[in-house]
């Protein structure tokens, strides 16, 4: 598909993705003040841009994910700018394979990945940003909202006079919260989503799919269904373990990802995202380890 860059106000536009914002792609935010120009999210979307990427002073990324950096090599002059519990996987290859938790053959592979189609550059002079920085661009002024979940320091960013709030991976999309690296967390994700509904803004934008949301009405319609996804996952759960199931029964099983999608790290985020069910569950008393290394739930 095809679409045009979309201004949010004089001095924020959503960059056009041609893939619609659909993974590996995403839509970057350019935000101009009178001093400074930012990018936030520079995605593969800017890379064979026709009329190249636009310039920027700064790259701002709300966390260090492959598709969230995939066009900061394209600003090797600008200052690049991460969440500080994120830096590290900017700093270099190791550091962001670390936020991902892959190991063995796995982690060659994605590694491979994030470097031939996801042009990973480290950047060892990268800066850290923390929850309630601003960014003044003259005129224009970026806060930094810390909203961990998705990974430590996933960030969004609050843009005024325009009043847009960029969301990053809090996508508002179909597949729900993501939250199965080594660096994510359920409970975390849970409290960022109940904190995000107290952010009142004119426009909501996200990186993936959605793209800009107007009105905080339709927004809270959107994050009602994005979140409603981590229930119905636990649900789902819930049921299957009406037998005793090992925690790789539950990963085949597939409550993340579709069973037919090809995924080769499905696994693996699978076995991450479910044990961190698994272990409140536990903890609430609602399931039991009915034999070694297999769960069921107590009924009611």
């Amino acid at each position: 598909m095809s679409e045009a860059d979309r201004p949010l106000g004089p001095h924020v536009t959503l960059l056009a993705s041609p893939r619609g914002g659909k993974y590996p792609e995403g839509r970057p935010l350019l935000v101009r003040g009178t001093h400074e120009t930012v990018v936030i999210d520079p995605s593969l979307a800017l890379v064979g841009r026709p009329g190249g990427a636009p310039p920027a002073d700064r790259v701002l990324n709300s966390h260090c994910h492959e598709d969230h950096v995939a066009g900061n090599h394209l600003y090797p002059a600008a200052t690049w700018w991460l969440p500080e519990a994120d830096l590290p996987g900017i700093r270099s290859l190791d550091g962001l394979m670390a936020i991902y938790g892959f190991a063995g053959p796995l982690r060659e592979a994605f590694a491979r990945v994030v470097v031939d189609e996801f042009h990973f550059m480290p950047r060892a002079d990268a800066h850290a940003f923390r929850d309630g920085d601003v960014f003044d661009l003259g005129g224009v002024r970026i806060r930094v909202v810390h909203a961990p979940g998705h990974t430590r320091g996933h960030s969004l960013f609050h843009v005024e006079p325009d009043d847009v709030l960029y969301l990053g991976d809090i996508d508002l999309s179909s597949f729900g919260p993501y939250y199965g690296d080594a660096w994510s967390s359920l409970d975390d994700f849970e409290r960022t989503l109940a904190m995000v509904r107290e952010i009142p803004a004119r426009w909501y934008a996200t990186f993936h799919h959605i793209g800009a949301l107007e009105g905080r009405a339709v927004f809270l319609e959107r994050l009602d269904r994005f979140t409603a996804v981590i229930a119905r996952r636990e649900a789902a759960l819930l049921d299957y373990l009406a037998e005793p199931r090992s925690l790789d029964d539950v990963a085949a099983h597939r409550f993340v990802y579709r069973p037919g999608d090809d995924v080769p790290y499905a696994d693996t985020v699978e076995r991450r995202s479910m044990s961190q069910h698994l272990a409140r569950l536990a903890a609430a008393g609602r399931v039991v380890e009915a034999a070694p290394g297999r769960f069921q739930r107590v009924r009611p």
